[in-house]
This record gives C-alpha cells, structure tokens and sequence, in this order.
C-alpha cells in the first residue's frame, strides 16, 4: 500500500507539472503551409501546352513558396484520369492539378457521367491563355485555309484531323472548323498534344488546331505549316499568317486557357497562399518572357473570378457541341 500511494502521488504531480508547462509553453501549432514539396498533376502527356506551362511555372513558383514543386503527368481520358487523381488526394493545397479548358469546361457537354463536378474543385488561377493555330504537315499541298478547304471538299473523308482528346479545345477547334467549312475530315484523338503532334509530324494525321505553344517550334523550324490563328487578331510572332477571321470564318474565335485547381474543401488561406506565389511567378520577366515566346500570355485573375470566368465557358461550351451535333457520351 505504501508503494502503490507514492506512485499515485508521483503521477498526480507529474501530471500537475504537465499542465503547469502547457500554460507556461503552449504546444507550437503545426508549421505554415508549405512545409513540404508541393506536386502538379499534369492532366496530359508531356509535350502540350499543359505540360510545357506546368513545367516552365514549377521552378520559379517553387522559389515562391520555399518547397520544391514536383510536376508528375497523368495522361489520358480527355484529362479525366489527371483530376480523378487530383481528387483522391488530400485537400490540403500540397496537390494541384494544371486543368485546362477541355476537362474543366467542355467536358462537362460531352460526358453524361464524369466523374467529378465542377463543385468538386477550386480554381487558384487561369495561368495562361492563347490562341490555337491551324496547322497542317507539309506534305499537304495547302497554303491557306480556303486552298484546305477546297482539298478536303473535293476529297471527302480523304483528310484527318489529330487532336489532344475527346472534349480539348484542339479537338472542338478542329470540329468547330469541319462545321464552318462544311468538310468531311476524320477526327483522330491522342493522349495529348505530344503523341498527336508526333503523329502529325510524321504525316499519319493532316492537320490539327492545337495550342499555338506547342506548335510554336515546330512551324517556326518549317515542321508544320500554319495557315490561321484562332485569336481575333493576328499574333505578334507569327504576324504573316491570318486568323480564321481573315480567312473568312467571321464566327471561329478560340481561346484556350490552361489554369491551377486544388480539391474542394482546401482551406481558403491556403488557397490565397498559393494564389499570391502564383500570381507572383506570373509577374515574373522570366514566365512573361517565356509566355511571349510561346505566343500566349498570364492571366492571373483571382480564385473568385476564375470560378465565374469557368462557369461562363462551360456554358459556351455547351452551345458549340450543340451546333457541332456533338452527342454526349
């Protein structure tokens, strides 16, 4: 008995000094936001402008935020499969996905049952927009949009177009284009732009309206050939080839965006933590150098407006696969 009194005394005083040192030292909250590497999840194969933005954008965003950004694609499904797994992660803002306008906005029009929901993520930013660009394998002997279009009236189902997907901006361009022009071409959808371009490169495709950056190299190397942008006016790097406009598709107007989502339920100051070193790296000589270069520029609106701007676009989205007969999957 006289043990077993000591040693309760012995934990009663132990446990009173314990109370006594948390009100003296309070137990230290757990560290800011971020105290360890945060990841991008590219939602399509390397060498698209999603993946060249993510890329270009990790190492100065990284010096934002102190923490080395890793960037890790998941290619495949029409983006589908990259923010499946942007949403199995925790939302805790150390997980975000480099979305774009095809899983973010036109899928929406396309699938009857995705797997997500625009409420299931929060934007940080849009954090680049440009124009796609109509291009074509120099095997084909078109100069301009008008000289294409006659080739493919007069061969019918002859000629293809690659795009990055089911549900991209390249792909509803290049079906934008084929209900313009009233043509017969075959769509041929890839993994992303990467293995589409290849493909292209090569002449296994005719020709595609990808994201000018992406394209950039490729015809200013005389790769590809460009015939028109999708911008309503023309781009200050390529100033000798028209829009679609001035081809003569008053109505073909694109603009893709490639923009930075977190699951829903990430804490709001986490959110705006991210939000400001983005917005920071955007204002950076060296992204707004490399933004110029590849014929696009930062956007950098704030999570709020970017939530409306994406809403806007699933809409108007929603009207082009209506007119284009685009039936949901």
């Amino acid at each position: 008995m006289f043990n077993l009194y000591f040693v309760k005394r012995a934990c009663t005083l132990g446990a009173s000094a314990f109370a006594v040192s948390l009100l003296i030292h309070p137990v230290t909250s757990a560290q800011p936001f971020p105290n360890k590497p945060v990841k991008i999840i590219v939602t399509a194969a390397p060498g698209g402008t999603t993946d060249i933005s993510s890329r270009a954008l990790s190492d100065i965003l990284g010096k934002e935020l102190g923490q080395t950004v890793i960037v890790e694609n998941k290619a495949g499904g029409a983006g589908i499969i990259g923010l499946q797994a942007l949403l199995a992660s925790p939302a805790d803002g150390y997980t975000m996905a480099m979305g774009n306008i095809g899983p973010n906005a036109i899928n929406y029009s396309l699938y009857k049952n995705l797997p997500y929901k625009m409420e299931d993520m929060e934007p940080i930013t849009i954090v680049i927009a440009n124009p796609n660009v109509l291009v074509v394998n120099p095997e084909v002997p078109a100069k301009t949009v008008a000289e294409l279009v006659a080739l493919a009236k007069a061969n019918p189902g002859k000629y293809s177009f690659a795009s990055s997907g089911r549900g991209q901006s390249i792909h509803m361009s290049g079906e934008l284009f084929k209900t313009q022009a009233g043509i017969d071409i075959i769509h041929v959808p890839y993994k992303g732009a990467g293995p589409a371009l290849a493909d292209l490169l090569a002449g296994q495709t005719s020709m595609m309206v990808d994201n000018l950056p992406s394209s950039m190299q490729y015809i200013k190397s005389g790769k590809l050939r460009a015939l028109a942008v999708t911008s309503k006016n023309r781009v200050a790097e390529l100033p000798d080839v028209p829009t679609m406009i001035q081809s003569g598709y008053p109505n073909f107007e694109v603009t893709a965006w490639f923009g930075l989502f977190v699951p829903a339920g990430t804490p709001k100051p986490v959110i705006d933590k991210l939000y400001v070193a983005v917005k920071k790296a955007l204002d950076s000589p060296e992204i707004k150098q490399r933004w110029k270069d590849l014929g696009g520029w930062a956007v950098g609106d704030t999570p709020a407006n970017t939530k409306l701007f994406i809403a806007a676009e699933k809409k108007k989205w929603e009207l082009v696969a209506q007119q284009a007969k685009i039936e949901a999957e």
